[in-house]
């Protein structure tokens, strides 16, 4: 028995769009089906437009209109070139991913009896990781008996502590979990250095006073001779 064509249950036909728009993450230009759209961006009027009317105008400047806040009344719009803002989109986002640091949180172990050799080799890799952002977890660990020599372990995560001062702040004071004493150092945040050395003034020695010499007295002038009398004849 031959089965006749399957009904079609979508009468309107399918949506060649329907794929295109679900992958896309803006609705661009035939994709904008609301009557009116308010236009806003550079070279342009911002105001209300129908949408046939921005169509047009994207079209003449040979860019695109992208929907970018559609739950906007009514939706907001932008003429631009959809596959360049694309592209800086990912660029951007591929720019900050390659800068961001993910902070991870290293272990160092330590025991109550560890010597200067093997304090040194970890001292030199906690600095290390604390440089490149990480935190830095130090633990001394306790077996058996040596749970009552606690404050060996506090010694060695204090003298820790000291060691890491230039790149690393201690959260806390050291505290036991369990057979632990732990400590977690932060990285300290980079200074910045000096453009330049600074000039060293010149240290100017202070002027000896000198003695005066005492002057010589100037000699006196001469009196003035007085002016003869008028006598009368």
């Amino acid at each position: 028995m031959q089965q006749g064509p399957r009904p079609n249950f979508n009468r309107g036909g399918r949506n060649p769009n329907f794929r295109r728009e679900q992958q896309q993450e803006h609705r661009t230009n035939r994709m904008i089906r609301v009557p009116e759209v308010r236009l806003v961006g550079e070279n342009i009027e911002v105001g209300v437009y129908r949408t046939d009317e921005a169509l047009r105008m994207a079209e003449e400047q040979g860019l695109d209109l992208v929907e970018i806040s559609p739950n906007a009344a009514p939706p907001v719009c932008r003429i631009i070139d959809y596959n360049k803002f694309l592209y800086e989109k990912k660029k951007k986002e591929k720019e900050m991913k390659a800068n961001a640091h993910k902070s991870e949180v290293k272990e160092i172990r330590f025991t109550p009896n560890t010597d200067d050799h093997d304090f040194d080799f970890k001292a030199k890799h906690a600095e290390k990781f604390l440089k490149d952002g990480n935190k830095v977890k130090t633990y001394v660990q306790f077996k058996g008996r040596a749970i009552m020599f606690k404050e060996r372990g506090e010694l060695i995560l204090l003298k820790f502590a000291e060691r890491l001062a230039e790149v690393g702040a201690l959260e806390g004071m050291p505290t036991m979990e369990g057979k632990r004493m732990i400590a977690i150092f932060a990285p300290k945040s980079a200074k910045k250095k000096p453009s330049g050395p600074k000039e060293a003034k010149e240290d100017r020695a202070p002027r000896e006073d000198r003695p005066q010499q005492p002057r010589e007295p100037r000699p006196a002038a001469p009196a003035a001779s007085p002016a003869p009398e008028n006598k009368p004849e």
